[in-house]
Parts: structure tokens; C-alpha cells; sequence
């Protein structure tokens, strides 16, 4: 594949996780959080010459931008960019508002899926939901297990969007599975669906 650009909103354990294999990978990422480009130095210099902290409207402007954004601060956070004009954003959110030590507490959706909800916040982007089944900690591992890779599933409502983060993700070492729509996959993907969690290696 070749070498890609890509943008991630959002530098907790998920947007950090992804852009070491992306880096891994021989991709370039540009990272922006609520703190501002200074507040990514160490992150930055860890990741070597392959990494750039920027504002958030730059990243946004990436072909390709991740999403991976508290749920409480994602409509706020969203709100503050411009329309997205056919770029791919990767839905890595979960509804999430709390952990009480035993249990997640989840937003009330009203019968919709979180990456629906998440759609109405980027219009004019190609969703795409993935990478927020996995812990944070197991996302960060090395995605090739052995003789297999780390399987992480893919939704979106666009063949072509869903084949490109495919490609990316296959790029980095991962075994993407299409699940389908964001309606039907989202469902199985979100915080509390059967897929939640579930750390799959596909042995190939």
C-alpha cells in the first residue's frame, strides 16, 4: 500500500495506539487534541519524523481522519469543524459516560447506533466504524499473533470507503472483517453489542 497521510482527532489510548502502527507501517500521521500541538511533544517526539502535531481543523483536513474522542466532548469537539466534503472519517468512538469500577455506563441512544449518531456530527464524511471493539491496551499490541493477525471489524454505509481502511488497516498488521452497514455492523460493533470487547485472531 502505499505511504498515506493520515489525521487523528483525539490523542488518548486508542489515537496514540493507532498512529504507532501507522508510523510502523511507513504512514504519516498529524495528531491534534483538545490541549493543543505542544501538549503532543513527547508523543510526537516519540513517534519520530513520521508524526506532526497540528490544530484540529488541519488534521480534519486529512483524505483520511480517525476519530477517537470521549463521547461526553464528541459533539462539542465535532462541532468546532467544517463540513467534511467526501473525506473518510474512522468512527472509533463508544457511548460511553462512565465507569463505576464494575460497570460501563452507557448513553441512552434511543433506539440508534452510536456511529449514526456520530454521523449526524461530520456531515458530508464517508463513516467508517472501526477499531473501538478492542481494549486500548490490546489495540496497542503487536497485531500480527503468531502465524495470524489481530481481527478488527469494519462497518460503513460505502464499499469503497469501508475497502480503503481495509487496505490501511490490513497496512498496519490487522485482519479486517466487513460487517456490513453502519446500521447493522454498528450495532454489533458499539459499547454493549456482542462484538464489544471480543479479541479475535484470524489464523491465516
Amino acid at each position: 500500500m502505499n505511504t498515506l497521510e493520515i489525521g487523528i482527532l483525539g490523542a488518548g489510548n486508542i489515537g496514540r495506539a493507532f498512529a504507532r502502527h501507522l508510523v510502523k507501517a511507513g504512514h504519516r500521521v498529524l495528531i491534534a487534541n483538545r490541549r493543543g500541538p505542544a501538549s503532543l511533544k513527547s508523543l510526537i517526539a516519540e513517534l519520530g519524523s513520521n508524526a506532526r502535531a497540528a490544530a484540529a481543523l488541519e488534521v480534519a483536513a486529512q483524505k483520511i481522519v480517525l476519530v477517537a474522542i470521549p463521547w461526553t466532548e464528541l459533539s462539542e469537539a465535532m462541532g468546532e469543524l467544517p463540513p467534511w466534503d467526501g473525506r473518510i472519517v474512522i468512527d472509533a468512538n463508544n457511548h460511553i459516560l462512565g465507569f463505576d469500577g464494575k460497570h460501563f455506563q452507557l448513553a441512552d441512544l434511543h433506539g440508534r447506533t452510536s456511529t449514526e449518531i456520530f454521523s449526524d456530527m461530520v456531515p458530508g464524511a464517508h463513516v467508517v466504524k472501526a477499531l473501538n471493539t478492542l481494549a486500548a491496551e490490546v489495540l496497542a499490541q503487536e497485531p500480527r499473533v503468531g502465524n495470524g493477525r489481530r481481527v478488527v471489524f469494519v462497518s460503513g454505509n460505502e464499499a469503497a470507503s469501508k475497502k480503503t481502511i481495509s487496505d490501511l488497516l490490513e497496512s498496519a498488521g490487522f485482519s479486517p472483517i466487513d460487517l456490513g452497514t453502519l446500521t447493522v455492523g454498528g450495532q454489533l460493533q458499539q459499547a454493549g453489542g456482542p462484538l464489544s470487547g471480543l479479541n479475535l485472531v484470524s489464523i491465516s
